[in-house]
C-alpha cells in the first residue's frame, strides 16, 4: 500500500446529529491523496450507518469501547499511515473544497516542513460563520508561540506523522495543547497555508469542563514556559476572554 499524503482521523461517540458535515467536507476535497480513519467509541446510536453511507472509498472504520478521546485518538494515531495527521472532531468541517491542497501546496516538498497550519472560523450547526476563532494564528508559528496559549486550533494543526507523540491521556481535557507544543519542540520547520482551514463548531461546553481544561493549560504551560511567566500572562487572558465572549453575544 501507498503512503498517502495525510491521515484525517475523526473520533466519535454517539455523534449521529453532528458527524455529516464532516464526513462532507472530506469527500468533496479536489484533492484526494489522504486516508480517513474513523475511531468510533462503540456508539449505540446510527453513528456509523452514516459514515458508512457517506462511502468515502479512503475510510477505514473501527469501533470499540475506549477509555475517552485522546485514548481513542492515539489509537488512530496507531493506525495513520499518511506522511501527515490531521485530527477532525466530528461536527468540525474542513473549510472549503481546496483545503487539503492548500496543506499539501503549503508543504515544501523539498524541505519538509514538521507542522503545517491555518486558520479557523467558527460556525453554528447551519454552518454559517459566527466569528473568527479568539486567538489569530500568527503568520510565522514557533515554539514561544504558545505561550500566549492555544494560538492555532487543534484541527487546523498538521504535523509530520514521524514526530507526532502520542497523547499524554494523563490529561483529560488538553491533552491537545500539549500535543502541539511537544509537535514543535520536534519541528525543524513550520508551513503556514495563509488561508483559513476549518470551520469548528460552537458547541455549548459546561462550566466545570472549561474550568477544569483552562487549569490543565495553565499547568502545562507552567511547565513548558515557567510557573512565574504563565500566572502574570493569564492575567492578560482573562480580560481577553471576557472580552471575546462579550462579542460572541452581540
Amino acid at each position: 500500500m501507498s503512503t498517502p499524503f495525510i491521515s484525517i482521523i475523526t473520533v466519535t461517540y454517539n455523534a449521529a446529529t453532528t458527524v455529516g458535515p464532516t464526513l462532507e467536507s472530506i469527500k468533496k476535497q479536489t484533492f484526494t491523496d489522504y486516508e480517513f480513519i474513523l475511531m468510533d467509541g462503540a456508539s449505540t446510536d446510527n453513528t456509523l450507518d452514516i459514515v458508512e453511507q457517506a462511502d468515502i472509498k479512503s475510510a477505514r472504520i473501527f469501533s470499540s469501547p475506549d477509555k475517552g478521546l485522546y485514548y481513542a485518538m492515539n489509537k488512530g494515531l496507531g493506525e495513520a499511515k499518511g506522511k501527515y495527521v490531521m485530527f477532525l472532531n466530528a461536527g468540525d468541517s474542513l473549510h472549503s473544497e481546496n483545503s487539503l491542497q492548500e496543506i499539501f501546496d503549503a508543504a515544501d516538498h523539498d524541505d519538509t516542513p514538521g507542522v503545517v497550519y491555518g486558520q479557523t472560523d467558527i460556525v453554528d450547526m447551519s454552518r454559517k460563520k459566527i466569528a473568527d476563532r479568539h486567538l489569530i494564528a500568527p503568520e510565522h508559528l514557533t515554539l514561544d508561540s504558545f505561550r500566549e496559549g492555544m494560538v492555532v486550533c487543534h484541527q487546523a494543526f498538521v504535523a509530520l506523522r514521524r514526530i507526532a507523540p502520542l497523547f499524554n491521556t494523563g490529561y483529560r481535557f488538553s491533552a491537545d495543547f500539549d500535543w502541539c507544543i511537544q509537535c514543535l519542540q520536534h519541528a525543524r520547520r513550520v508551513a503556514y497555508t495563509g488561508s483559513t482551514l476549518i470551520d469548528y463548531l460552537l458547541e455549548g461546553i459546561t462550566t466545570a469542563n472549561r474550568r477544569k481544561s483552562l487549569i490543565e493549560r495553565f499547568r502545562i504551560m507552567s511547565y513548558y514556559y515557567g510557573l512565574f511567566p504563565t500566572l502574570k500572562r493569564h492575567f492578560g487572558f482573562a480580560r481577553r476572554f471576557l472580552k471575546y465572549q462579550k462579542a460572541l453575544k452581540q
